[in-house]
């Protein structure tokens, strides 16, 4: 698997993400800034993820997506979309309960967007930790088979911290 990168575009306040390689928790604190200045944007209207050229990606990223459907649905009373043509990605994505917090698409996106990478943020042990607690937090939220899949991880961080 190739390392993970995140891509995005924004125009009149619609955003792209596209999630590239494998994509895991070195990216988070990357991913969990860029979402908060996005979300706060006066302009944001929505956020379409392509994640149709991920290989793999992992609870914590998964975790950051939750937040953004959360987030959303809170401010803007709507659904972000995914997109995944990926069956393996799909897969997970349906086991953490995506499909009921998300636009779920299963084609390939045709839009053309001029993408950045975005610049990967180097950040303490201890911010990366209360990154990935509040990530679990958020999937826990999403359901009951999610809250018995994180509850050890998330009790283990929480007496680290």
């Amino acid at each position: 698997m190739s390392s993970g990168k995140i891509l995005f575009a924004e125009q009149d306040g619609n955003y792209v993400l596209k999630f590239v390689g494998d994509v895991r928790l070195t990216l988070c604190s990357t991913l969990d800034q860029f979402l908060a200045s996005t979300l706060e944007n006066d302009n944001f209207k929505t956020v379409l993820i392509d994640l149709t050229e991920t290989e793999g990606i992992d609870s914590t990223s998964l975790g950051l997506l939750a937040k953004i459907s959360v987030r959303m649905k809170q401010r803007f009373q709507q659904l972000p979309t995914i997109i995944s043509t990926n069956e393996d990605i799909t897969r997970v994505l349906l086991s953490m309960g995506f499909d009921r917090v998300f636009i779920l698409i299963q084609e390939t996106f045709e839009g053309q967007a001029a993408l950045q990478e975005l610049d990967v943020l180097q950040d303490s042990e201890e911010n990366v930790r209360s990154c990935v607690l509040d990530a679990h937090r958020t999937l826990m939220e999403l359901n009951d088979d999610n809250r018995e899949k994180f509850q050890d991880l998330v009790r283990s961080l929480e007496i680290e911290g």
